[in-house]
């Protein structure tokens, strides 16, 4: 057992008292509401893409392209988490790349045609592909490591939040004043962000506001060179998982609303509206689970159970429901069956997320997540676009998005039974960091 000097920050950064925990969760919540906008974004594309297929005149195949190659650039700006918080601070970084996705949602809004909308998505995909890893850091720079699936479920209910909130809104907006009308609202949701940013973030005492190459983490320990994090059984396992089921969520974002649309029989104000109805149970899964694994993980549960194994027999589960999709005819049912499949499956982003960052060295959180995050957008970079393929090759619209519903549970669900045999966040720690820390 080693001290709890190694496990805790100096007490003189220990937030004190009850103001301190207050702006935890203040700028949790500030965090989370930038993670909505960023969700957002993928949700306006979904919402308006058969509004785009008619205007410009293109094919699901190419709508699935382009969702596809904005999870491309967005795999790519994954890389460069951990070199963007070595250089500026999250603050900085931050607030840059917010701006930049607000001013990419506007090209296509005053030059309508395919390649518009193509560079201007890879250009918002590349924009918001660092961001994913530094907000979790931001975030985790508030909260002990030991208590990180709650924030964490925060950040991944964000997509249903977006969904839940927005999603609806948008809605209205494309049907009742054009497609472009949800693009402008979507930037100007992003500028008010940066103003309440701008006045209120200040970064928290668990993590270093800014790494650098000669900097000692708050818990002394080295930086370790990086094949020893990304070579470890739990990365790699929890990598294909969470790409796995990043796939379905990226589909729900592109394609759900025309699936309900063309595939289901309902108008497309009733589609956009109901991508909040998977939305609901993927909250409920990822708060309920997350608020359970940590309190699990206080009381003493392993990491490997509570991060690893509960959330891969959950992936398990919506992967099975998933896969009767085909054979359900009824408009609700399928509704139902994509709901629970999703919503129970989702749980294991957050859980996957504290899981790696619980191997790494805490300095070495943001490139470690940028990397884990870009790996699991590889996900997004397939879903969409062989989703547009399927549903061009099949005999009806409705059929071909519930075989692609299908191959994604059973491809989860594979990824899961491999990293509940792999995957094990303890004992790849002790192997990274060559020391067990103390319980938090």
């Amino acid at each position: 057992m080693v001290s709890s000097k190694l496990t805790s920050p100096p007490a003189s950064t220990v937030p004190p008292g009850t103001e301190s925990r207050r702006k935890a969760w203040s700028l949790t919540a500030l965090l989370v509401v930038l993670y909505v906008v960023n969700y957002g974004d993928k949700a306006a594309f979904g919402i308006i893409a058969q509004s785009l297929k008619d205007e410009l005149g293109i094919s699901a195949s190419q709508i699935g392209l382009v969702g596809s190659l904005f999870f491309f650039a967005f795999t790519v700006g994954g890389f460069f988490a951990g070199a963007l918080n070595k250089w500026l601070s999250l603050r900085t970084v931050l607030i840059v790349l917010a701006i930049v996705w607000a001013l990419a949602m506007l090209p296509v809004v005053f030059a309508a045609t395919f390649g518009v909308l193509l560079v201007s998505r890879m250009v918002l995909g590349l924009a918001e592909g660092p961001s994913s890893a530094l907000i979790h850091t931001a975030t985790y720079s508030w909260h002990t490591p030991g208590k990180r699936g709650f924030p964490g479920a925060l950040l991944a209910s964000a997509t249903s939040i977006s969904k839940i909130a927005l999603a609806p809104l948008l809605a209205y907006l494309s049907v009742t004043l054009g497609w472009r009308s949800a693009l402008v609202a979507m930037a100007v949701i992003g500028a008010i962000w940066c103003f309440f940013w701008i006045r209120h973030w200040e970064v928290g005492p668990y993590i270093p506001a800014k790494a650098s190459k000669d900097a000692v983490d708050l818990n002394e320990e080295p930086r370790v060179p990086w094949h020893k994090i990304l070579l470890t059984r739990t990365f790699i396992s929890a990598a294909f998982l969470v790409a796995s089921i990043y796939a379905l969520v990226t589909v729900v974002l592109t394609w759900l609303p025309s699936y309900f649309e063309v595939g289901l029989g309902y108008s497309r104000l009733q589609s956009g509206s109901m991508l909040a109805i998977p939305s609901v149970a993927g909250l409920i899964s990822l708060i309920g689970g997350t608020l359970l694994s940590d309190r699990l993980s206080a009381r003493g549960w392993s990491s490997r159970f509570v991060r690893i194994a509960a959330p891969s027999i959950c992936v398990v589960i919506g992967g099975g429901v998933l896969f009767f999709l085909p054979s359900i005819s009824s408009s609700p049912g399928a509704v139902a069956i994509v709901s629970i499949g999703y919503g129970v499956g989702v749980v294991v982003l957050p859980l996957c997320n504290a899981a790696v960052s619980e191997i790494c060295p805490p300095q070495q959180t943001a490139g470690t997540l940028g990397i884990f995050l870009a790996l699991m957008a590889i996900g997004g970079l397939v879903g969409p676009y062989v989703t547009g393929l399927i549903v061009d090759a099949a005999a009806t619209p409705g059929l071909g998005y519930a075989k692609a519903f299908q191959a994604l549970g059973l491809t989860s669900a594979v990824a899961a039974v491999l990293t509940l045999i792999f995957a094990d966040p303890e004992r790849d720690k002790s192997a990274v960091r060559g020391r067990v820390a103390s319980p938090q």
